[in-house]
């Protein structure tokens, strides 16, 4: 069973959540909360293994609520579901330790299938979110590597790997690219997060960006 905290300030939205989660019989609901700070007193008392975390809520917002969590409780994977598609918001959730970034409007089975994914430790990013970020990017200056010595601890496969991370493929794909097995790239991936110090591929795909990585051309 995956352990599931909904955090949304809106009542008809989280017993909507609520009611959409629990007919998945792998995802059991231990509990709600109606702003940031009941979501950061609830998620520490219940280990939840996956927080659906709100952005605007009264009291303390999902961006800040996230910085906490992943002080306070940095086992509990938050996933960002919101009706807000601003960048700010994205790099915000991100930058401070969510691990996916999904909007409302996305379909029943993208949800369930999105608290899954994060619960497994994968990321998650809607398309239309995962084309901010890398428009974000390229809009950067190409930076000076900061995080050479770090890059160089990877061994070429593992840098080949975070490359193919950083444009997006899954492990599955990136597996058939380097005509792997996918246990193999799982593999891959868990070292580079070690090596790098990341908490997730999200993060790891900022920092590929940011260390001029794979960066996307300017247009």
């Amino acid at each position: 069973m995956t352990r599931v905290l909904i955090a949304d300030d809106d009542h008809l939205m989280r017993a909507g959540l609520v009611e959409l989660l629990t007919a998945d019989p792998g995802i059991e609901i231990v509990g709600e909360a109606a702003t940031g700070r009941q979501a950061v007193e609830g998620a520490c008392r219940l280990t939840p293994e996956v927080v659906l975390m709100d952005v605007r809520m009264p009291d303390l917002d999902g961006i800040a609520a996230t910085r906490q969590l992943s002080q306070s409780a940095p086992d509990v994977k938050i996933l960002i579901l919101t009706t807000f598609e601003q960048n700010d918001y994205i790099f915000g959730a991100l930058r401070v330790g969510a691990s996916g970034f999904l909007l409302k409007r996305a379909r029943p089975e993208e949800l369930i299938a999105a608290v899954h994914a994060v619960a497994a430790g994968d990321s998650l990013l809607s398309p239309s979110v995962t084309r901010r970020v890398i428009d974000r990017m390229a809009q950067q200056p190409t930076p000076d590597l900061a995080d050479q010595a770090r890059l160089d601890t990877l061994t070429p496969r593992e840098r080949e790997t975070l490359e193919l991370i950083a444009r997006g493929l899954s492990n599955r794909e990136i597996a058939a690219t380097l005509v792997v097995e996918e246990s193999t790239i799982r593999s891959h991936v868990k070292r580079i997060l070690m090596k790098l110090g990341l908490r997730d591929r999200v993060q790891a795909v900022i920092f590929a960006y940011e260390n001029g990585i794979n960066r996307p051309r300017q247009r």
